[in-house]
């Protein structure tokens, strides 16, 4: 104990608590041409998601009723809600694997680096409903036009823009457990 804290009064807090020392520096400027480089490179993985989605996805059986209507089919209607779920599936599944391959750029970690994956995660997420339900489309066509009565297959759609939050949300999940696992106030970047 120093003499100041003697006459004040006051000691200084042990060291294992976390305020008891000072928090690792957060480096913007040097990372933030590797966050643009990541951004860009998990964003173009959104066509890859897309794809298998379309393929992945099934097509909803319809009849067509009297003024050119169409009328799904017993137990077909589902597939509305599948499509959509599996998009959120693949989508959970892209972040947690897209949160784990950004965690293990060591030299990288931090803030900046979790924005630009989640940025970049939503990006490709966005891009993968696009491309996803175009290639859909073009997968299912209906060749001329279906007479009163015939059963076409209509191309898988997605209904809900809730499935684009499913990337994100998992990549930030599987990069802050990860940072919360770590424990070290630089998460192991190796900035001395």
């Amino acid at each position: 104990m120093s003499s100041r804290e003697r006459r004040s009064g006051v000691t200084a807090p042990p060291d294992y608590l976390p305020w008891s020392h000072k928090p690792a520096p957060v480096v913007v400027k040097r990372d933030l041409l590797p966050a643009v480089s990541v951004l860009s490179t998990i964003s173009l993985f959104g066509f890859a998601v897309g794809w298998l989605w379309s393929r992945l996805a099934p097509g909803q059986l319809v009849q067509v009723v009297e003024d050119g209507g169409l009328a799904p089919l017993r137990t077909e209607s589902y597939h509305r809600f599948d499509d959509l779920v599996l998009f959120l599936l693949l989508g959970l599944a892209a972040g947690v694997v897209t949160g784990v391959a950004v965690w293990l750029l060591r030299e990288r970690r931090g803030p900046v680096m979790m924005v630009a994956a989640v940025l970049g995660s939503g990006l490709a997420a966005w891009l993968a409903a696009q491309t996803g339900v175009s290639w859909a489309e073009a997968r299912f066509v209906v060749v001329g036009a279906p007479a009163l009565g015939d059963v076409v297959t209509l191309a898988p759609r997605l209904e809900s823009g809730w499935g684009i939050v499913a990337w994100p949300l998992g990549t930030a999940f599987a990069y802050g457990v990860a940072a919360a696992w770590n424990g070290r106030d630089d998460l192991g970047r190796r900035l001395g």
